[in-house]
């Protein structure tokens, strides 16, 4: 085995190394310089690379000759933040034994605070000959520092001022999945120099918008330090979206105005000043070095066995991602590492909880997904994390994938039965009114165990991989052909319309059709138990010509276009947001089940008939139904002291124009606070217990008894 160039110098003349200590891992300047440590339990050797200013010469590698345990560490006096570096790690080259360790190839520091450069793509970053007849098993001799990003020893600290997290409730949170760069690249108001970064997501004009909205909570999407896939650079395309990471620790740089860590800590404070929170969607079921195929950057070639699931002896990589690699959590170091990152991410950067991409990867044992298992039980009872907004997407590709409410509290859960159901009922399929019914309610049938509460439900119709609101209503297909793969990528289940019109259209009656449709969808968001989210761009009618699966589109496509937005649509979600911070009974805690309240007797939810009766079985199973009203009070378990003594009338009417008879309800009668029909119409009160119901309408009335202000 061919180890890397021995002509550089072991050390620095200014520097004087010592054996440094095992804790913590990664970098850490203390004053005097810098202490390394790197876990590995199966190397042999280990040296760190020492890099010029600029990242492009090695200058010295000094080996980490303290070991304790299975973490090797020392002590560089006189290094300080700003300076680069990387890790080569010597051990056996066995991949069908599971090691993949090659020292010519720099390896990425998994602690890394801040990342230097951005990978380019060569075979030299492959610890394996490419085009060699034994493919992954050769072993390749050439050097890849010119190619590889380097790491960084970064002073993270920041001037936090009085900074606090604003601890949004759950029943009063407001998500809005938002891209760094996709959100502010085309916005006009937002400084040029600060489009696509950190700071101008944060800027006033962007702040200004989230507010006049009434979002509480920015989802972030990516943004530890990701790689472009070598397919995508071959194409003319870039990874827009970011779930390929290389850095559990590092910000993403490509988001930096000035390669600064501070931007990001910038970006929270802002967004904390205006009453906020940041909550970042994070990617730890795999990494972007693939498959057996990929690139050797960090982990494979630090201690493959362990970092990784492998299978086929140790040569291949379990694949529950889709993505080539699985991360080991079950590993105490791996586990440890991503803990130690979301504890940074939290105490460090503020950040306000995490979004887990494919969490159920997250949570399975050798046995299957565990809800108790290791990952899930240590996540929950950190005294850090365990106090955080926690979110779980919940599915893999894995054996047993599919686990919508199998998570436990406090985990909040991306419910796709509430999008899909939604999406169909609005388009007029068959049969939808059951499940209308239960996604209104929080879908109990799925989140209603545990003590888990209602808001554990997260409702949206539309994010980040799939149609925008605008295609939603304007395209039947997708149209992914700018993606490079055929337009066999993405989706086929959209569950769309384009009301006869395929993408936009000038004919006033199509436009009217659709712009109704996506304010009853939103409508529907935000009317039902559970935690409402919104994708960025959806407020303002924002399109991606159709492209169902935007992860390669960094241009026009991929970025909100903000030329002409539409701004009757913004107004009527900061309508709905409002609507829902005014009325605590369309945001509960508890679950509704039609039992009697202790308050008044009455049962803290009717269905209803548009002629007020309540429907028997048959109605629920005819195909034909389209439309459902309900009414709605405080849950009957909620205190006393706690029932707001209101109660709502809600009328979902997926069909032709109606009549609708109001409850009875005493003085001083109902009010109609919402017709999406008539999205700029004022709260009226009704004084005829008989309403018109247009065609493709909710509506909305409260009844507040006279005297009764709680």
């Amino acid at each position: 085995m061919t180890g890397p160039d021995r002509t550089l110098p072991r050390r620095l003349p200014h520097l004087r190394v010592a054996a440094g200590r095992s804790y913590p891992l990664g970098a850490e300047f203390d004053g005097e310089g810098v202490n390394f440590a790197l876990f590995s339990a199966h190397a042999e050797r280990v040296e760190l690379c020492l890099f010029s200013d600029d990242g492009r010469r090695e200058i010295a590698r000094i080996p980490l000759t303290e070991r304790d345990g299975e973490i090797w560490h020392v002590h560089v006096a006189g290094l300080t933040p700003g300076a680069k570096y990387g890790y080569r790690v010597h051990g056996p080259y066995a991949p069908e034994a599971g090691h993949r360790f090659n020292p010519n190839k720099l390896l990425i520091d998994p602690y890394a605070k801040q990342l230097h450069g951005a990978l380019k793509w060569s075979d030299a970053v492959m610890g394996y000959r490419v085009g060699a007849a034994r493919a992954d098993l050769g072993f390749d001799t050439r050097d890849s520092a010119f190619a590889v990003p380097k790491s960084v020893v970064a002073d993270p600290t920041f001037a936090w001022g009085n900074d606090r997290p604003p601890q949004v409730p759950p029943a009063q949170t407001v998500l809005y999945e938002a891209h760094v760069k996709g959100l502010t690249a085309r916005h006009p108001l937002v400084p040029p120099g600060w489009r696509g970064t950190y700071l101008g997501m944060s800027s006033d004009p962007m702040l200004d918008h989230l507010t006049r909205l009434g979002v509480t909570t920015v989802q972030v999407m990516p943004v530890h330090a990701f790689l472009d896939d070598r397919f995508l650079v071959q194409r003319g395309l870039r990874n827009h979206w970011g779930y390929q990471s290389v850095g559990f620790f590092a910000p993403e740089p490509r988001y930096m105005a000035e390669d600064a860590i501070r931007e990001f800590q910038t970006m929270v404070r802002r967004f904390h000043a205006a009453g906020i929170e940041v909550i970042l969607d994070v990617v730890y079921n795999h990494t972007g070095e693939g498959d057996e195929l990929g690139p050797t950057l960090c982990f494979r070639g630090i201690d493959n066995a362990s970092y990784y699931r492998l299978t086929g002896g140790g040569r291949y990589y379990v694949n529950d991602t889709g993505t080539g690699n699985t991360l080991n959590v079950a590993h105490p170091m791996v586990l440890r590492m991503v803990l130690d990152s979301l504890r940074y991410w939290v105490e460090t950067m503020h950040v306000d909880g995490f979004r887990f991409d494919l969490a159920t990867t997250l949570g399975r044992e050798v046995q299957g997904f565990d809800p108790q298992g290791g990952f899930l039980d240590a996540l929950r009872q950190d005294p850090v994390l365990g106090r955080v907004k926690l979110i779980a997407e919940p599915w893999d590709l894995g054996p047993g994938g599919y686990q919508l409410g199998g998570f436990p509290h406090p985990f909040l859960e991306y419910n796709d039965r509430f999008r899909d159901g939604l999406r169909r009922y609005w388009r007029g399929d068959a049969g939808l009114l059951p499940d209308l019914a239960k996604r209104l309610l929080g879908s109990a049938e799925r989140f209603d165990h545990r003590g888990r509460p209602a808001t554990s439900s997260i409702n949206f119709v539309t994010v980040h991989d799939g149609f925008t609101l605008e295609d939603l209503v304007s395209y039947a297909t997708k149209h992914n052909a700018a993606n490079g793969e055929d337009n066999r990528d993405g989706t086929d289940s959209n569950h769309s319309d384009n009301f006869g019109t395929e993408g936009p259209s000038d004919d006033p009656a199509i436009r009217a059709a659709r712009a109704l449709r996506k304010r009853n969808l939103l409508a529907s968001v935000f009317l039902s138990q559970g935690t409402p989210m919104l994708l960025a761009g959806d407020e303002i009618g924002n399109s991606q010509g159709g492209n169902n699966n935007a992860y390669a589109q960094d241009n026009a496509t991929g970025w909100v276009d903000w030329a002409s937005p539409d701004t009757g649509l913004a107004a009527f979600v900061a309508r709905l947001t409002a609507l829902r911070r005014a009325h605590p009974v369309l945001r509960q805690r508890r679950f509704l089940h039609a039992r009697p309240r202790p308050r008044d007797g009455r049962p803290d939810v009717v269905w209803r008939l548009p002629s007020g009766a309540v429907p028997e079985a048959a109605y629920w199973d005819d195909p034909g139904a389209r439309a459902i009203c309900v009414e709605l009070r405080t849950a009957a378990e909620t205190p006393a002291e706690a029932d707001c003594g209101e109660t709502l009338y809600l009328i979902f009417n997926a069909g032709p124009a109606t009549e609708a008879v109001l409850p009875e309800c005493g003085a001083p009668g109902w009010t109609c606070l919402l017709d999406t029909t008539r999205p700029d119409a004022p709260e009226t009160p009704v004084r005829a217990p008989r309403v018109p119901v247009p065609a493709s309408a909710v509506l909305v009335f409260a009844h507040q008894p006279t005297g009764d202000t709680r």
